[in-house]
């Protein structure tokens, strides 16, 4: 069963972050750099877009560089990150937003773009949902999230150290749930990529997660830390199944998807 996600740890987490996220977020920069590039493939021009979730401008700044002429709004759930992208973006509009109940009138955009968020979200065919209506006729919707595969070394290396005890850690959406919950556009791109990023050992990977606000927010997450032999267990179990000469690997699932309102 997936474990619900807690609405207000991700706010806090990744506002209380905003400063020294890009210096972490090696993986999510990638990620939007190729969205903006499958984008950039197509010769329409836009003349107003929204992001979701537009974090320190990643992909604001990907999409601006390639029409500079876009009228853009940017939002994010997490105050932090809309303070922050404010001043880096100052003659664009900001707005905190919940990704499930935009503020915005129907038919008002022409494209939607979101990188690495929807993956934080509990009910993904409403989120969705609220792109086609804010999109007008034939209004493109681009979006890159992490899928079910992302970080399942970690995840397999921590439900091995509990146990028979039921891990409570975060579960993302797969392609199919994705497929589905798409359903009211016209699909023209869905694919799954993976990237691998490199670590010298598992508490730098887990500090790094930390660093960009994206830590465990479920629900039935247990209070404090974990115990020092569950994480003992998990650390060793890690480097035997999965460490290389290069490192300890940290795998992430992309799916892209681009699609149309109909």
């Amino acid at each position: 069963m997936k474990n619900k996600i807690d609405k207000s740890q991700v706010r806090q987490h990744f506002s209380s972050h905003a400063e020294e996220y890009d210096r972490y977020a090696r993986i999510q920069q990638k990620v939007a750099e190729q969205l903006a590039a499958r984008l950039s493939t197509e010769e329409q021009v836009w003349g107003n877009a929204l992001e979701i979730g537009c974090g320190t401008g990643m992909l604001s700044r990907q999409v601006l560089n390639r029409q500079p002429g876009l009228s853009l709004v940017l939002s994010d759930l997490a105050h932090g990150m809309s303070r922050h992208v404010q001043q880096l973006f100052p003659t664009c509009p900001v707005c905190d937003t919940d990704a499930v109940a935009l503020p915005f009138l129907s038919n008002r955009f022409d494209l939607v773009l979101s990188s690495s968020v929807y993956q934080w979200l509990n009910d993904l065919p409403r989120a969705f949902a609220e792109v086609a209506r804010v999109l007008t006729p034939g209004g493109k919707f681009a979006v890159a999230l992490f899928g079910g595969k992302t970080l399942f070394e970690l995840r397999t290396a921590h439900q091995h150290a509990l146990g028979k005890r039921q891990s409570h850690g975060q579960t993302f959406p797969d392609l199919n749930q994705v497929a589905a919950a798409a359903g009211l556009f016209d699909i023209e791109f869905l694919s799954t990529e993976f990237e691998v990023e490199w670590h010298a050992t598992v508490p730098q990977l887990l500090k790094n997660l930390k660093r960009i606000g994206a830590q465990n927010a479920s629900q039935g997450r247990p209070q404090g830390l974990a115990s020092r032999q569950v994480m003992q267990r998990m650390i060793d179990y890690y480097h035997q199944e999965y460490a290389t000469e290069k490192g300890i690997p940290a795998t992430y699932e992309v799916i892209y998807l681009l699609a149309r309102r109909k």
